[in-house]
């Protein structure tokens, strides 16, 4: 029995067909010039990997050239949330949700010519779970927080772990025993951190050989130049001067093949430089661009394609710090006194939309029961008085050197939420740190901000993807330690019955509201562009886009 939570991201699936189909037919009505032979597909990125081991990445320009190497055991539907055999084609759990089982693809190997089998989901699941070293630990982000820590907890990881073993049943069953039920599955047995590697390749590039040197990591020759996955292409190079990784189409792959013989992903950091070589035709896509670029890039002949909504932009408030943040009234104070239409308005692409809480209006766990504080310049001077917080003075910590999809513009947005929060007789000290140089490690790991601007896109149709990363758990990134809200949090996450995991998150969704430790600000839809004679691209509200299907020309 193929096992599969029905949740309103089905809206999501219907969105991004429409979006797809339309671009399709207007895709061979267009005449974009390619920077590539017919064979090639050249994509933009807008910063380097950090590297090509799944498990320990975080970031969409990581994940993307990953996507098109590796697969996971269950995947999402093209354009949606929603789940679809992937190297499993079933999954079933137990009555208790602690067990599940996952009946495998037949006849799939591995890029290095090994078998894909239920020893080697076993040996992966294994690994992560007995990941040697807090510095290999702690860049298993996504596993950390899904698993919630590791046969030896490092760092702030506390408690039993959900993983407890793994067995290979037969060569195409693998059992999963847990130690506790998990909300999040299936749907998070499809994220990309979560891809099955060879064992043979980890074990002979000494893959979990990560080491620290002051806030810098170092990876194995596994993450860096021998990434072996069982997608439809493979690993071909990583020239670091040239900032161009090249993927080559795997001919013994075990479904359809690739349209295209290789995909380069060139590294241009400059959002106006990726646009104009768009144009030009030295690149066939890349992603996010500029809304105000949207008519440029069409007269151009390039598809704009928008994602449907799946993501949420907030701002972060660390209580950790500053004493008058831990007063609920000032963190209310906060939230009344940004505009957060106008900043959908004017700051956000087109589409945007404000947000009351943090759960995308698609899916289950969103409620129209949590408590709002909509823009009221005069309730929140008025509750920072009551508090004693009216000479209050914030460090307002903000990322540069970055796009999202979520946060096109983060200085500008910054700018604005500043200018509402001064006219409430908050000042704020604005500090700006780039994304990938300090801003990071500074609000999420050492807590030295008072607020900072931050978001998140979806990676799968859960609610506790959303608010169970954000306020699952104490975190530096927001400073509080309330059991109410962790307690909630971790009933709903417990929750097998889809109805009961539903009415579990929408009172999660009122605690946290009521407590405000962050404020819910906008969501917005973005864009990824290609070129004219581009087609098979389907958009993905998880920012999932696999390019197997893509091709130049006529269809």
């Amino acid at each position: 029995m193929l096992h599969s939570r029905v949740t309103r991201t089905r809206r999501l699936a219907l969105i991004g067909l429409a979006g797809a189909l339309a671009l399709s037919a207007c895709a061979s009505e267009r005449d974009q010039g390619s920077g590539s032979d017919a064979n090639t597909l050249v994509f933009g990125a807008a910063g380097a990997p950090k590297n090509f081991d799944p498990v320990f990445n975080d970031d969409g320009e990581s994940f993307r050239p990953m996507r098109q190497m590796y697969e996971t055991l269950v995947a999402y539907k093209p354009g949606s949330a929603d789940l679809e055999p992937g190297l499993a084609t079933e999954w079933e759990p137990s009555a208790d949700g602690k067990t599940w089982t996952f009946k495998l693809r037949e006849g799939v190997k591995f890029h290095d010519g090994t078998d894909f089998n239920a020893e080697a989901v076993c040996f992966n699941f294994d690994r992560w779970h007995n990941m040697p070293g807090e510095a290999a630990q702690s860049q298993m982000i996504y596993y950390g927080d899904v698993f919630e820590g590791f046969a030896e907890n490092k760092g702030d990881a506390t408690g039993d772990p959900v993983y407890k073993s793994c067995e290979a049943k037969d060569e195409h069953t693998a059992v999963l025993h847990l130690n506790k039920a998990k909300g999040a599955f299936p749907d998070a047995f499809g994220l990309t951190s979560l891809s099955m590697s060879s064992p043979d390749a980890l074990k002979k590039h000494n893959a979990d050989e990560v080491t620290q040197s002051g806030d810098s990591f170092s990876y194995p020759a596994y993450a860096n130049e021998h990434p072996t996955g069982t997608g439809p292409y493979k690993f071909e190079s990583y020239d670091k001067s040239a900032k161009t990784i090249t993927l080559t189409r795997n001919e013994d792959y075990w479904g359809e093949k690739a349209r295209l013989e290789k995909i380069v992903f060139r590294v241009i950091e400059d959002e106006n430089t990726r646009k104009q070589d768009m144009i030009s035709g030295q690149i066939d896509g890349y992603d996010l661009p500029n809304p105000a670029d949207y008519q440029a890039l069409r007269d151009a002949g390039a598809q704009v394609m928008v994602r449907p909504v799946f993501n949420i932009l907030y701002l972060g408030i660390n209580q950790a710090n500053t004493p008058e943040l831990k007063d609920v009234r000032v963190r209310k104070a906060i939230e009344y006194a940004i505009n957060k239409e106008q900043l959908a308005k004017n700051q956000l692409p087109e589409g945007a939309e404000a947000r009351d809480q943090f759960v995308p209006e698609e899916t289950d766990g969103y409620t129209d029961e949590v408590e709002k504080h909509e823009y009221d310049v005069e309730e929140a001077k008025r509750l920072l008085k009551e508090a004693g917080a009216e000479d209050l003075t914030l460090k307002f910590y903000v990322p540069t050197e970055v796009s999202r999809p979520y946060m096109p513009n983060p200085v500008d947005i910054a700018g604005a939420v500043s200018d509402d929060l001064k006219a409430a007789g908050i000042d704020v000290e604005m500090v700006q740190r780039p994304w990938n140089g300090g801003f990071k490690d500074d609000v999420q790991k050492a807590g030295k901000h008072d607020i900072h601007l931050l978001g998140w896109t979806g990676d799968y149709g859960d609610a506790g993807n959303f608010v169970g990363t954000f306020f699952g758990r104490e975190k530096a990134e927001f400073g509080f330690n309330d059991r109410e809200v962790f307690k909630a949090l971790s009933d709903a996450d417990s929750k097998v019955d889809d109805e009961e995991q539903k009415q579990a998150y929408e009172k999660a969704a009122v605690t946290i509201s009521e407590y405000v430790p962050a404020v819910p600000l906008t969501s917005s839809p973005p864009a990824i562009v290609v070129g004219g004679d581009i087609q098979g691209l389907v958009p993905s509200p998880l920012t999932d886009e696999r390019f197997a299907p893509v091709h130049k020309g006529e269809s």
